[in-house]
């Protein structure tokens, strides 16, 4: 069954991730905001990986002096998904 989520980003230039999963895989992620080309390049690049893929490649990435960046802001959405997922 595919599941859409919403994200509301933090410290980082783009707002909203929009990410749909089916069966732990990531088969949709749209950025709004931020750097239009590194956005959707990560986006593009995680259509088709498991979530747990996706957050171990992308958790701790950080942009300029930022303690954050876009892709470990995607990767704190799969986090929240799973465990939001965990406590049903």
């Amino acid at each position: 069954m595919k599941k859409h989520i919403t994200y509301t980003t933090n410290g980082v230039c783009s707002r909203q991730i929009d990410l749909d999963i089916e069966n732990d895989i990531i088969v949709g992620a749209k950025y709004t905001g931020g750097c239009s080309g590194n956005t959707q390049g990560v986006a593009a690049l995680v259509i088709g990986m498991e979530i747990n893929e996706a957050i171990s490649r992308l958790s701790g990435i950080k942009c300029g002096m930022k303690n954050t960046s876009c892709p470990d802001q995607l990767a704190k959405a799969l986090e929240q998904y799973k465990s939001e997922k965990e406590n049903l």
